[in-house]
């Protein structure tokens, strides 16, 4: 149990001083980052890679941004074997839209619990 919690932890851990050093060595934005990591985590999804990851650091593995990329990948070949090509497009969809809209669901219920407030220069 606790050794299955400190690997997901590294791991993770890992994932996230990755895409500091994206921002801090290589300038990029945390746009950038973030768009990287997600093409990073669809990437090694494509190689058979992220799933072995996943087995081994659990929630390390499946909570930061590089999972949303291995989700839209493994979805869309998942949907590409029994459709072909329009599965392609439709799983990458069907397998992301929970997560999609319950970021959505969640920005709109905090924008209206936390009202911006006015400054003065």
């Amino acid at each position: 149990m606790i050794s299955s919690l400190v690997t997901a932890f590294v791991v993770g851990g890992l994932i996230c001083v990755i895409g500091q050093i994206f921002m801090d060595v290589f300038k990029l934005t945390p746009a950038h980052t973030l768009s990287t990591l997600v093409v990073l985590g669809s990437i090694l999804d494509g190689f058979g890679l992220y799933e072995p990851l996943i087995d081994f650091a659990g929630a390390g593995a499946t909570v930061p941004i590089t999972s949303f990329g291995n989700s839209l990948t493994h979805g869309a070949l998942a949907e590409a074997e029994k459709h072909g090509l329009i599965g392609v497009l439709t799983g990458m969809f069907e397998v992301t839209s929970s997560g999609i809209s319950a970021a959505i669901l969640f920005g709109v219920i905090g924008a209206f619990i936390f009202h911006k407030r006015k400054t003065r220069y």
